[in-house]
């Protein structure tokens, strides 16, 4: 028996008591819905399972409660350059040619090297790759560290 979901294409028809659904209560209380919850999905509502939600069953996986997972913020020196260009970031500045950015005032902490970069820059950050400091270096600008101050 195919279980039917959605209403009836031509629902209502009619200004009459059942409007297309039966005598005695048919299509009406909770019975319909076919249980609470996770009810039936190993059985009437296996079809339903299958197709809409098909990760229902099993197990997935393990996340430790003792491991303490930080994820920094992180830009690549393309949409860097592209940022300073446009003027799309927070804490820039100008020293003669040279843009300063500071990007410990827009939320970054880390500077990752993916791109090319043409622009002198001097990048104010926490932590940034080798390949970043190189390209910057290579572009004749230069990268500042900030020093974190940990109180352990």
């Amino acid at each position: 028996m195919v279980v039917r979901f959605r209403k009836k294409s031509r629902k209502l028809r009619g200004r009459t008591r059942t409007m297309g659904w039966g005598r005695i209560g048919q299509h009406r209380k909770k019975g319909s819905k076919g249980g609470r919850g996770a009810a039936g999905m190993l059985k009437h509502k296996e079809s339903w399972m299958r197709k809409y939600a098909p990760g229902w069953i099993g197990k997935h996986g393990f996340t430790s409660p003792y491991q303490k997972k930080l994820e920094e913020s992180s830009i690549n020196l393309s949409q860097l350059e592209e940022m300073v260009l446009e003027n799309k970031i927070e804490g820039v500045s100008r020293e003669g040619e040279i843009f300063v950015v500071d990007l410990s005032k827009a939320g970054i902490e880390k500077l990752l090297g993916t791109g090319k970069i043409e622009i002198p820059l001097k990048v104010i950050v926490s932590k940034a790759s080798e390949k970043a400091i190189r390209k910057i270096q290579e572009a004749g600008g230069e990268v500042q560290l900030i020093e974190e101050k940990n109180n352990e």
